[in-house]
């Protein structure tokens, strides 16, 4: 398991992407829109992790919740697993809790779960796995 991205929720990409490119001294390298999590992601490479900016796309998405609650900042970490399937079931006999113990789709061709923050002394955790090639 290693860290695979923070995950910075902000409420403005274009105004984000400028100062994060500036602080680390390149552009991203990807972004990309997750229609069903309503939300859309900016990639930066930052050694062996990365961080990704989350922007809201309309009111309902879970990012636009947490900027209404918290405001701009660290909405979750994200693990890079080789078996999420594996860590899934691994983690569920340890007493985690998973808001949805199932893969699905994610940013930057990955499979994701998250764990519940309740169960991870209120951090949201994700678990990510590269989708493997066709």
């Amino acid at each position: 398991m290693k860290i695979e991205h923070l995950g910075i929720a902000v409420k403005s990409l274009e105004t984000s992407d400028n100062l994060f490119a500036r602080l680390l001294g390149k552009e991203n390298y990807k972004q990309e829109a997750v229609q069903r999590e309503g939300v859309t992601t900016s990639f930066y490479q930052v050694g062996d992790s990365k961080i990704e900016l989350l922007e809201a796309t309309n009111a309902e998405s879970p990012i636009a919740k947490f900027l209404d609650k918290k405001g701009e900042g660290i909405h979750h970490i994200a693990f890079g697993v080789e078996d999420i399937s594996y860590e899934v079931e691994r983690l569920k006999k340890e007493g985690f809790i998973f808001i949805s113990e199932e893969p699905k789709e994610g940013a930057d061709n990955k499979l994701v779960v998250f764990l519940h923050p309740k169960s991870t002394n209120g951090v949201l955790v994700e678990l990510c796995q590269e989708k493997p090639l066709k």
